[in-house]
């Protein structure tokens, strides 16, 4: 089976996680930190707002299964992409929204989907669509929260 890469950020990752790990054809997700400039953060540095990363989840998934432009359509409607650096309860930076894209084709179609949600809001969409660079897996604990825990944030 080829697999390809995603990388979401829409709040808290907990929440994220458990909102894709439901879907047909993923393969694996994984809680972690990307996007910003600390090497290996822990949950407290990325927290206090000083490391840059943002909470996102990786997503492995089968694109025969399930396309990207499918886990797009999730991301837009698991959280309110015009909220600037917060999701709900929680604010800072590390709860914005945004696409981490692996490649050409993966940033395209984030670009477009983001112009078609544009479309149809009229708050500007703050989420932020940037190449993907290196991803820190989170703590144990961090890791499928909601199945170990029983709660739920997002839908």
């Amino acid at each position: 089976m080829k697999t390809e890469k995603a990388t979401f950020a829409a709040g808290c990752f907990w929440g994220v996680q458990a909102a894709f790990g439901k879907i047909k054809g993923i393969v694996s997700t994984e809680a972690g930190y990307t996007g910003g400039h600390t090497k290996n953060p822990s949950y407290v540095q990325v927290c206090s707002g000083n490391t840059g990363h943002a909470e996102a989840v990786r997503i492995i998934f089968d694109p025969l299964v399930v396309s990207y432009e499918k886990l797009l359509n999730i991301f837009w409607k698991i959280h309110d992409p015009t909220q600037v650096d917060r999701q709900g309860p929680d604010f800072g930076s590390q709860y914005r929204s945004a696409i981490f894209y692996t490649s050409p084709v993966q940033k395209d179609e984030a670009l477009s989907s983001k112009a078609k949600m544009q479309q149809n809001s009229s708050i500007p969409i703050a989420t932020i669509i940037a190449r993907a660079s290196k991803f820190f897996r989170a703590e144990e604990y961090h890791q499928k929260y909601f199945e170990k825990n029983g709660s739920s944030c997002h839908t």
